[in-house]
């Protein structure tokens, strides 16, 4: 099905254009001259344009020519006249008609034209959307260890509701891996065979955000010189996933709320309405029902994104996961001569409390490759605070002065709310390197941007 403008001021014979055509079909607009045409243009895209020549107020030259220096991706347009001259489709085809006809024409050879004319602006539409997502191509990911009961029952849910165009909400800390179950929901899906975007609401200045989503036109904003697509459209007939989707900023979170209710969209600075076709997965670490109940997030899109909900539970209540993804994820960062893994540190990686999950394990793994000697990985190299399992709990910590033998001890602290425990745990982590504030997000689990909010929230910006 193509979307088509019919512009003749005939009326009659472009309402028996419009029958034929949505017989066949297709969506076919009409309007009774270029201005009207223009407008029409302005508001929507179409694939197709079939242009009569000879019109009052704009003919169909003239639209031909507006559209070919105002529109960055016009559609195809088949010049249709009752006078054709050889100059007017010489003149045409320069401007880049696709073809011309000549009335009378027979509906089945204007339907076959329409049909190649469709097929030419899809074929650039698709190649415009694989560059895009070529730029943004995905790292392979590994695939997901589930030997825990927790873990299993993650993975049937997402088995349950892949099928479905049902919103996914996916909670847990960050590291927990949520972004691989929303890929295995993609993967599960009868969208699998198209494009998966993702996106971390929490990597971005607000202003770009919303770009980077809906897209601008040329034009919009200071430095958009030509129109780029967002990420809604990139993502059409696939899967968009929104990582740290609580970390938008609320005038953004109505914008997105209606584009899901209507499955359409402005781009910034545009005046045409996008419709597309997405499936949307979204993750967050946060406390969605303290969120709402704070107004950080709206109620009404939290109902809209959260149909259907996935919890991911943390890496050190599902301890039977630790080593067989610790065995996986040394062969990922090593190859096939990993260095082997001593009992006593699968012991010490078991008994530790991973408060930075799977992302932390990883971490740990990658320094005891490099420190690793005879291709044994042993005690020594494994970072102090798992061997000694000093690390903070999910609460807050303090960070006492190092001991004579060189190891600073941690301690539960008593805060007195979730505010000050997350306040106390940033302030320790800063502590524990010196403030230095990439360090602080890696120890801590999330994304320096995420970092930064909280740091101008609880007013730690300066030491």
């Amino acid at each position: 099905m193509a979307k088509l403008l019919v512009v003749d001021d005939e009326k009659n014979l472009r309402l028996v254009v419009q029958k034929e055509l949505t017989r066949q079909h297709h969506e076919v607009e009409t309007a009774p001259d270029g201005e009207a045409a223009w407008e029409a243009l302005e508001a929507r895209d179409f694939d197709v344009l079939l242009c009569d020549i000879n019109m009052p107020r704009l003919d169909g030259i003239g639209l031909l020519r507006r559209l070919r220096e105002k529109v960055q991706n016009p559609p195809e347009v088949i010049m249709l006249t009752g006078q054709g001259t050889v100059e007017t489709a010489i003149e045409a085809m320069k401007l880049g008609a696709y073809d011309y006809l000549t009335k009378p024409y027979r509906i089945t050879e204007l339907a076959v034209l329409v049909t190649q004319a469709a097929e030419k602006q899809q074929l650039k539409v698709d190649n415009q959307r694989l560059r895009a997502q070529i730029q943004r191509s995905n790292i392979n990911l590994p695939e997901i260890i589930a030997e825990s009961p927790q873990m299993k029952e993650v993975l049937r849910l997402a088995r349950r509701v892949a099928p479905a165009d049902t919103s996914v909400l996916i909670t847990g800390e960050s590291g927990a891996g949520k972004e691989l179950i929303a890929q295995a929901i993609h993967r599960l899906s009868p969208r699998s065979d198209k494009t998966f975007i993702d996106l971390n609401c929490a990597a971005l200045q607000d202003t770009l955000l919303e770009s980077e989503l809906f897209g601008h036109e040329a034009g919009a904003f200071s430095g958009a010189r030509a129109r780029k697509l967002g990420l809604f459209e990139l993502a059409h007939g696939g899967t968009l996933f929104l990582d740290e989707v609580m970390e938008m900023p609320s005038q953004l979170q109505s914008k997105l709320l209606r584009a899901l209710e209507t499955r359409s969209f402005f781009r910034v600075g545009g005046v045409k309405k996008v419709e597309v076709d997405v499936r949307l997965i979204a993750a967050t670490n946060r406390d969605t029902d303290r969120a709402v109940a704070e107004g950080v997030f709206r109620a009404d899109l939290m109902y809209r994104i959260n149909s259907f909900e996935i919890n991911i539970p943390p890496l050190r209540e599902r301890r039977e996961d630790v080593e067989p993804l610790a065995r996986h994820l040394l062969e990922k960062i090593a190859g096939v001569n990993a260095p082997e893994l001593t009992q006593p540190v699968l012991d010490a990686l078991s008994a530790y409390s991973w408060t930075g999950n799977v992302r932390q394990l990883r971490n740990c793994l990658e320094r005891a490759v490099l420190l690793a000697d005879n291709n044994r990985i042993t005690i020594k190299e494994l970072p102090p605070e798992v061997v000694y399992r000093t690390e903070k709990a999910n609460v807050s910590v303090s960070y006492n002065a190092p001991q004579p033998n060189g190891i600073g001890s941690f301690q539960n602290a008593s805060p007195t709310n979730l505010r000050d425990a997350e306040r106390q745990q940033i302030l320790t982590a800063l502590e524990k390197t010196g403030w230095h504030r990439g360090k602080t997000a890696e120890l801590l689990g999330i994304s320096p941007s995420t970092l930064y909010r909280r740091l101008r929230e609880y007013d730690l910006e300066v030491r």
